[in-house]
């Protein structure tokens, strides 16, 4: 199955834990906090596999959650960090914003190395907060949350040659011939509804990727027929060989599908009118394509096109337009290394996310305060812990979200909500503890 879009969401691991640890050792009665940081989540990453045509995988599997670091421990020992999540995607791949359609990143080289979401940072143990009027605190910080995004992937094919054509105009028959490659084929327009792939040796050492392309109509670049979900995959091709059916040819119009093709090419992506072709005049076993070979072949030396008649079901001409396909293309494709050393990968990132500022909602008389600081603040609060929990409240009562629930109206006894955790309001409790020592 071929399967070229996708979305996926990804988070990254959650920071460990740090932890409230005391040094209890013989001899050393009051040896002081010593509890150890936690460790750093695992970050997400997208690679590119050669070896993947398709993103089928993602049908079946489309979260992904990296590992979480883990907590601290005690003697100021530090938690172990956690692996970070590597995804495959076959070459060609695009992201984008599935929100705004934005492209925000496009892998061609298998080289490319894309941090889609980072790990949280593991939270502080208590050993890292001692003062000269607390000497033995006993707070510490969960671990940071893991980024999350949700992305859309669209796969553009990196096939060296794209073989186009009107509907049963012998192109899934070309490919199988070629290659080894096992299409669908039958005597009816549009048998084949993906495109199929086929590897085909061009030399000794050198192979390229042929990319049978479903038949394109007129009016396809605005989705007509099967539509320009394939028209796509023709972009970044290096070559385009154009299998007409001679048997469906007029007389008077020999190019008549030739020119009507290229002209939707030209209205999706006008570049790709600039991309070499090869004219393959397909049935020439069948008489009445024999009769008007010549006819079609003067026509392509007019416009300066290559004509090769072939015979995709017999082999007929065949050798003759492979050597041609393999003098453009061995001209055009570099030589892939088996190997890829670390110093050679490239790591690239996608645009940062829009910070959400502090904003506050009033529903069924709860306060729902939201914003990226806000909530990993919370996040990262032991609210069960006395002391971390007086120290977000002077968080709260300094970073002014007190004074925004104040001038929305907030009494004594209102529900105050952030990040999923309740609070109850007290302005009594406030002032006894901020500004009367203030």
């Amino acid at each position: 199955m071929f399967i070229d879009e996708a979305t996926i969401y990804v988070r990254g691991g959650d920071g460990g834990c740090g932890v409230v640890a005391f040094r209890k050792e013989k001899y050393i009665p009051y040896g002081g906090p010593s509890g150890g940081d936690g460790g750093r989540g695992g970050n997400v990453y997208l690679t590119v596999d050669t070896n993947l045509n398709t993103l089928l995988s993602f049908k079946y599997k489309n979260h992904f959650h990296a590992v979480s670091g883990k907590a601290g421990y005690k003697k100021n020992q530090t938690g172990k960090s956690a692996d970070d999540l590597y995804i495959k995607v076959p070459p060609g791949t695009i992201i984008k914003d599935p929100e705004s359609n934005e492209i925000l990143c496009d892998l061609t080289d298998r080289r490319q190395r894309l941090l889609l979401v980072r790990g949280g940072r593991g939270g502080r143990g208590n050993a890292r907060f001692p003062t000269s009027t607390n000497q033995a605190p006993r707070r510490a910080e969960r671990g940071e949350m893991g980024e999350e995004r949700t992305l859309k992937l669209e796969l553009k094919l990196l096939a060296d040659a794209a073989i186009i054509g009107y509907p049963n105009a012998g192109k899934s028959t070309l490919i199988s011939r070629v290659s080894a490659a096992k299409p669908k084929i039958a005597d009816y327009p549009f048998t084949t509804l993906s495109p199929n792939l086929g590897v085909v040796k061009l030399a000794e050492d050198r192979t390229a990727v042929f990319a049978d392309i479903p038949g394109l109509i007129e009016g396809a670049h605005k989705g007509t027929g099967l539509g320009y979900q394939f028209l796509r995959h023709i972009e970044r091709t290096k070559l385009l060989i154009h299998v007409l059916s001679l048997s469906d040819i007029k007389e008077d119009k020999p190019l008549e599908h030739y020119y009507l093709i290229n002209k939707e090419l030209s209205l999706y992506n006008s570049m790709l009118a600039e991309l070499p072709q090869i004219v393959a005049g397909n049935k020439i076993d069948l008489p009445c394509a024999r009769e008007i070979k010549d006819k079609v072949e003067e026509e392509c030396k007019k416009i300066g096109v290559n004509f090769y008649p072939i015979s995709a079901a017999t082999g007929e001409g065949l050798s003759g337009l492979l050597k041609r396909v393999t003098e453009i293309l061995l001209q055009k494709i570099d030589g892939i290394k088996d190997e890829i050393k670390e110093d050679e990968i490239k790591n690239i990132f996608l645009p940062k996310k829009i910070t959400r500022e502090l904003s506050i909602e009033i529903i069924d008389n709860r306060y729902i305060v939201s914003g990226d600081m806000i909530e990993k603040k919370v996040f990262m609060t032991y609210v069960d812990n006395e002391e971390c929990l007086r120290y977000l409240q002077k968080y709260l009562y300094r970073s002014g979200v007190i004074e925004a629930l104040e001038k929305k109206g907030i009494k004594d006894g209102d529900t105050v909500m952030i990040a999923d955790y309740e609070f109850s309001y007290s302005k009594d409790l406030i002032k006894r503890e901020f500004i009367n020592k203030e």
